[in-house]
């Protein structure tokens, strides 16, 4: 799967992941991959409809096979969170009741706190279709709901576990402005390369009549130096358009590049790039 690197540390820690009767093994295999996408480990499922083990949950979780191999069963959500200190509910609707009611960054981050503390934390998600029951909500000591639309507040059991499990990874990041990986370096083009890569141009382009009429040349040129020299150019960029240039004055329609034909003669200024540049064309 894109994106997976075994060599890589595997995060696997945090709150339990309750869901409460859940009914698809599709379902859970999704919530699975969710929990391994930000770090989670460790699901409990209360009376899954179609049982456990679940060959769809496998087949959905997408290599999250370290979450499905340890996920337990319980019969009850009482036996579920026995062993736990602290745990949230998740729920879209407004209930009757005394329990705070947090947003998803103060859950995350309570939680955080909790788990450093070593305490036993979790978060129950209820059914597919119908969510908590009022006492399974009772149960938990608060709950946490989404920033959504109020007219159309329904989430897939999945995705409301991948917000709180994005919700959970980011409350560990020193910088959330912070990314896994960064653009390759690359070198600024000097001057004399972005002068080379103009008279190129404009050499291809004035074998082929662009500058017509004859008296606006200047001021065509002009334009064109100007759209080009907006932004700095790295070096790779200036040999990636040079290679397109020579290759669009190399080879026509009728006899492209591969095809066995003899290509035109070149007559590219002195300042053209050599042969090898035309196949950063490609821009890899």
């Amino acid at each position: 799967m894109a994106g997976t690197n075994s060599e890589r540390q595997l995060l696997a820690e945090g709150p339990a992941v309750i869901l409460v009767e859940p009914q698809m093994g599709e379902n859970i295999g999704m919530v699975a991959r969710a929990m391994a996408n930000f770090g989670l480990a460790e699901l409990r499922l209360v009376n899954p409809r179609d049982g456990w083990p679940n060959e769809r949950a496998q087949a959905t979780a997408s290599k999250a096979d370290h979450i499905i191999e340890a996920t337990k069963v319980y019969d009850t959500l009482e036996q579920a969170i026995s062993d736990l200190n602290f745990v949230y509910a998740t729920t879209a609707r407004e209930r009757d009741g005394y329990k705070p009611v947090r947003s998803p960054v103060v859950a995350a981050e309570t939680l955080r706190a909790k788990f450093k503390a070593g305490e036993g934390t979790g978060i129950l998600f209820g059914r597919e279709r119908w969510g908590l029951t009022n006492e399974e909500v009772a149960l938990a000591d608060e709950i946490v709901t989404f920033p959504v639309n109020p007219a159309f507040a329904s989430l897939n059991i999945a995705q409301a576990v991948l917000l709180m499990s994005y919700e959970w990874m980011k409350s560990g990041m020193e910088d959330l402005g912070a990314v896994p990986f960064q653009a390759l370096e690359q070198r600024p083009s000097t001057k004399d390369q972005l002068f080379g890569l103009f008279d190129q141009l404009e050499e291809a382009l004035d074998a082929r009549n662009y500058f017509h009429p004859a008296g606006k040349k200047p001021k065509m040129v002009d334009n064109l130096r100007a759209v080009l020299s907006r932004r700095a150019f790295t070096e790779q960029e200036i040999s990636v358009l040079r290679g397109v240039i020579s290759s669009l004055d190399r080879f026509t329609r009728k006899s492209p590049r591969g095809s066995g034909s003899h290509p035109r003669p070149s007559k590219t200024s002195s300042k053209a790039p050599k042969e090898t540049t035309s196949d950063d064309s490609s821009g890899e």
